[in-house]
C-alpha cells in the first residue's frame, strides 16, 4: 500500500485546493471552521430560502458536525473544551442542498456519507473527511478562538452555529473526493457482495 499524502490547507479553500485530494489523504486545516448540525443547517437554509444571506458567508470555508463543550471564562470569551465529531449521517437528507447553497468545500465528521451527498461533492467541487471519533480534547487544542456564535439563545450550545479559527486542525482523512468517490459506499458494498457470495457457497454446499 502506497504512503498516504499529507495535504496543509487554508481557508477560503478553492476548487483547485481540493480538486486535488483524493479518497485517503490525510488533511490540515488552518483557518476559519464552521459548526452545523441538524439545527443549524435548518435555519441556514430557511434563511437562503427567504432570500436572506447566512450570518457567515460560508464560500470556502470547512464546516464541522460538531456539538462543541464550551464554558464562558470570566473575561467573557469563549473556551473549547472539546469538539468531537458528530455522527455526519443525521445530515445527509440535507446535505446536498447545503453543498449547493452555500459553496462550503470541505465537510468534516465522522462515519460517512451517502450517494446524494457525494453527487453534490462530485459536482460543487466540494470534499468530505472524518475526523477520529472520542478525540474531542485533541480538536479543542486545535481551535485557537472562537470568532463568534449565532442563533446560541434559540438553539442551544450544540446546535449553535460557532465559527472557530483553526491551526492545522487534524488529521482529516478524505473519505469523498471531488470525483465522488465515496469509501464508505464502496465498503458497504464490498461487504454485501461478499455476504451474498458466502450465501451462494453455503446453499450450493447444502444442496451438494
Amino acid at each position: 500500500m502506497s504512503e498516504a499524502r499529507v495535504f496543509h490547507l487554508k481557508t477560503p479553500l478553492r476548487d483547485e485546493d481540493v480538486e486535488k485530494l483524493r479518497v485517503g489523504d490525510i488533511v490540515y486545516v488552518t483557518g476559519i471552521m464552521v459548526t452545523a448540525r441538524d439545527e443549524a443547517h435548518k435555519e441556514i437554509l430557511e434563511a437562503i430560502e427567504r432570500g436572506e444571506k447566512p450570518p457567515i458567508d460560508l464560500r470556502g470555508l470547512v464546516l464541522y458536525h460538531c456539538g462543541p463543550v464550551v464554558r464562558k471564562r470570566p473575561d467573557g470569551t469563549w473556551e473549547v473544551v472539546a469538539a468531537g465529531p458528530t455522527t455526519s449521517m443525521r445530515m445527509e437528507s440535507v446535505e446536498a442542498e447545503f453543498i449547493a447553497k452555500t459553496g462550503v468545500k470541505m465537510i468534516v465528521g465522522k462515519g460517512g456519507m451517502g450517494k446524494r451527498t457525494a453527487e453534490a461533492m462530485r459536482k460543487y467541487k466540494a470534499v468530505y473527511a472524518v475526523f477520529t471519533g472520542g478525540a474531542g480534547a485533541l480538536a479543542a487544542d486545535r481551535i485557537k478562538r472562537v470568532v463568534d456564535v449565532y442563533w446560541l439563545d434559540k438553539l442551544g450550545i450544540p446546535e449553535a452555529l460557532w465559527v472557530f479559527e483553526v491551526e492545522e486542525f487534524g488529521p482529516l482523512v478524505v473519505t469523498i473526493d471531488t470525483t465522488g468517490e465515496n469509501y464508505y459506499e464502496k465498503k458497504l458494498a464490498d461487504v454485501k457482495r461478499r455476504a451474498e457470495e458466502v450465501i451462494r457457497e453455503l446453499l450450493s454446499k447444502k444442496e451438494a
